[in-house]
């Protein structure tokens, strides 16, 4: 199966650029109710990493002072990360699609320059799969049964 079946194209995927502040990172993830979300090159568009409230919990605990003032001024890109996200390319196949998403809430593919074209949720995946495997299932009580079983 073609992984871009499971796309979220980047015009529906809320990022951040590698030259936002720590302050516009904390409102996107806000208002976007995100736990992770992919840092992208304003010019370049490549992928650069996935920065996490944990990221973010971690520089504040470590920080000197800190404020929203002060987070206006700090660059997203001086936040350590501890792990980002794994891309696929948009031509990677199923199983290589679904090893890095047991480990990441969202995978963020790339095109073959590494540019970033979108995301798939691990959500997505695991409801294609339930659904495959329910169709198997199915199948196979019908196989069995030599007619049709229906769920109630």
């Amino acid at each position: 199966m073609n992984i871009l079946f499971f796309l979220t194209p980047k015009s529906e995927v809320a990022y951040l650029y590698d030259t936002d502040s720590l302050a516009q990172a904390l409102e996107k993830m806000e208002s976007h109710r995100y736990s992770a979300i992919p840092i992208i090159g304003e010019v370049s568009g490549k992928y650069l990493g996935t920065l996490t409230e944990g990221d973010l919990l971690w520089h504040i605990k470590n920080s000197d002072r800190y404020s929203l003032e002060d987070a206006r001024y700090i660059s997203v890109m001086e936040v350590k990360r501890n792990r980002d996200n794994e891309p696929v390319e948009a031509d990677a196949d199923m199983d290589d699609l679904i090893n890095k998403a047991m480990n990441q809430n969202f995978v963020p593919v790339v095109d073959g320059e590494q540019c970033f074209i979108g995301i798939i949720k691990r959500k997505d995946i695991i409801q294609y799969l339930t659904s495959r495997l329910m169709a198997a299932k199915a199948a196979m009580l019908v196989g069995q049964s030599g007619k049709e079983v229906r769920n109630v």
